[in-house]
């Protein structure tokens, strides 16, 4: 926040700043420091306002020897929010430069760019992000050009617990050589903690940009000088401690289910969100698994260890702060180089038997099947990565529920090998939290699943915890008074123990904010429905909801987003009249639209 004490700015002043920064995107704060900048005579940056009517782009308009265009495949905004820091910096200190979506960007403006930096995720197994289907599907076709005048460089952004870590990054990497492009430096493939590993990349190239010697002008560095402090931002590293304020078990007595609404207060904490953001949670692992490992490996739990610089307990760093219950592939190869056990080498030799060895089995099952390991208690650490936060979709609206958020969490709770499981940030919360105690959170921003304008009809479809995003959109529909209909399909297990939120979702269809609900219980008869059968029942209903202007929202996991997303193709094509690969550029051309909009896990 900023104070009277220690800036230029009366109390007035003061309070209608802190009013307005908490509300402002980080493409916003760019380009009012670039305004602040030019008014006071220090040519920063020079974008009239009719250039910012595209959040996602970012231009200098000034001349420079060297052009850059950055383009982002992101699809929760990790990827985009890297661009767009790197854009600026590489902006402020006098380049030209573009940053854009992979949506957004004119393919055939590829002839012109000079410099191409590539900053990609990788969602699913090994897929390109919504945003950058298409781009990657002109690339690797018949039609991409011969780049030859292009010098590139992509940074990787994924998680090794996938198969097909950073392959949407590492696809761009082959393609761009093999169409002529040189690199500029080589590429860097990032886990979940990325931060580090991607800023040393952007060092790399800034200084084949600009020198080894290359630094900000002076100008610039007294421009930074004066930028107003802005309001303090939670991350990984430093979280918001979240009160719990409310617990409720959503579903009903005999399901075979168990999924939390959690309620956080995040009062004096400044945090905003929109619908279709996500709440990222920090856990702890579970204490015992956490016992059983180190007993199974003959450690002495007060052992001091050394994790990111800081000494600690190995008992401590295993509970607080690194992965123990997810094996991956990368992971198990660091062990492998520290037994000799044949077993465990064969298993790594056969691919099939590897990936199934590793689904739902944790360190504890390597720990004990496969030792003795040749290691003291830093070597084993250093194994290890850091426990990522566990992100879930925020179910509340900020204007409905000031100062809180909402979470939906399914309890993962499954037995391998006679030895119960447990989902590491859902057993605690369900487990080991209650009303009082704190959390650590903070907001991941989705750029890429977000309203459309208050006029716009929306089908959401949300079956279990998918429908939480959909709670803050008709939550924040109703606050604003928007006159675009709403029309949800939400399914689950049983109508009498599994229909989350119900009570609401029947309040809002009396009321007519909710304009349509169509359900889906699988288990409740003989032969097993789901909601894509309840789409392709209202297919006519469903289309020209389409051809009207609707946009379309999926959020839930893959497999339910592909027969999805069939569903929908089968719409088009039966209802409009059109062949499949017509109904397929249908959909595409909602997805450009962004009126085709998915959060899928």
């Amino acid at each position: 926040m900023l104070e009277v004490i220690n800036s230029p700015f009366n109390e007035k002043q003061v309070k209608q700043l802190n009013e307005l920064l908490p509300t402002l995107t980080p493409q916003q704060k760019i380009w009012l420091t670039g305004y602040l900048t030019a008014t006071t005579g220090i040519a920063v940056i020079d974008a009239p306002v009719e250039k910012i009517a595209s959040p996602s782009v970012v231009q200098s308009p000034s001349p420079a020897k060297k052009h850059v265009t950055i383009l982002y495949a992101s699809q929760t905004g990790n990827a985009q929010k890297l661009a767009e820091k790197y854009g600026n910096q590489l902006q402020q200190l006098g380049l030209d430069v573009t940053v854009s979506s992979m949506s957004d960007f004119k393919t055939n403006a590829l002839k012109k760019v000079q410099y191409l930096l590539i900053v990609a995720s990788t969602h699913g197994e090994g897929e390109p992000p919504d945003n950058a289907i298409s781009f990657h599907n002109f690339l690797h076709g018949k039609r991409a050009p011969k780049l030859d005048h292009v010098t590139f460089a992509v940074l990787s952004l994924g998680d090794s617990s996938y198969e097909y870590f950073c392959q949407t990054g590492k696809d761009f990497d082959l393609q761009l050589e093999k169409l002529g492009a040189k690199r500029l430096v080589e590429r860097v493939d990032c886990d979940l903690d990325y931060a580090e590993p991607a800023e040393k990349w952007f060092e790399a190239v800034k200084d084949k940009l600009l020198g080894e010697a290359a630094a900000a002008p002076a100008n610039i560095q007294e421009a930074a000088a004066t930028t107003l402090q802005e309001v303090k931002e939670y991350s990984r590293k430093n979280p918001f401690h979240a009160e719990i304020i409310e617990k409720i078990n959503l579903n009903g007595r005999g399901s075979n289910k168990e999924t939390i609404h959690l309620e956080l207060s995040l009062e004096d904490s400044g945090i905003v969100f929109e619908p279709g953001d996500c709440l990222a949670i920090i856990p702890f692992n579970n204490k015992h698994l956490v016992d059983s490992l180190i007993a199974s490996l003959g450690f002495d739990p007060r052992e001091q260890v050394v994790v990111d610089e800081s000494t600690l307990s190995l008992e401590e760093a295993l509970l607080n702060t690194l992965e123990i219950t997810l094996l991956t592939k990368p992971l198990m190869r660091k062990l492998a180089e520290f037994t000799e056990n044949e077993k465990f080498h064969a298993l790594l030799e056969d691919p099939e038997a590897l990936k199934q060895y590793i689904e739902g089995r944790d360190l504890l099952d390597v720990a004990t099947q496969f030792g003795p390991f040749q290691w003291d208690a830093q070597t084993f650490v250093n194994c290890l990565r850091k426990m990522p936060a566990r992100q879930y979709s925020i179910s509340s609206s900020l204007s409905a529920y000031p100062d809180e958020a909402h979470v939906t969490i399914g309890v993962v709770r499954y037995e391998v090998d006679g030895r119960e499981r447990h989902g590491v940030c859902s057993t605690y919360i369900a487990d080991q939290l209650d009303v009082g105690d704190q959390v650590q959170v903070y907001v991941q921003k989705n750029p890429n699943f977000k309203l459309p304008d208050d006029e716009t009809p929306i089908i959401m479809i949300g079956p279990g915890t998918g429908v939480a995003p959909f709670r803050a959109f008709v939550q924040e529909r109703e606050e604003r008074g928007a006159s675009g209909e709403n029309w949800l399909f939400f399914g689950d297990q049983h109508f009498m123990t599994d229909f989350l939120y119900q009570k609401e979702w029947l309040g809002w269809l009396k009321s007519g904010v909710l304009t349509k609900l169509d359900v889906a219980f699988s288990r409740d008869q003989e032969e097993k429905v789901y909601v894509q059968h309840k789409m392709l029942k209202k297919a006519k209903e469903f289309y020209e909801w389409l051809e009207k202007g609707a946009a379309v929202y999926v959020c839930g996991d893959k497999e339910m987003a592909k027969d999805v997303q069939e569903a929908i193709v089968q719409i088009i094509q039966e209802q409009g009249n059109k062949s499949e690969e017509e109904a397929r550029e249908y959909l595409e051309e909602l997805r450009k639209q962004k009126r085709y909009q998915r959060d899928v896990y």
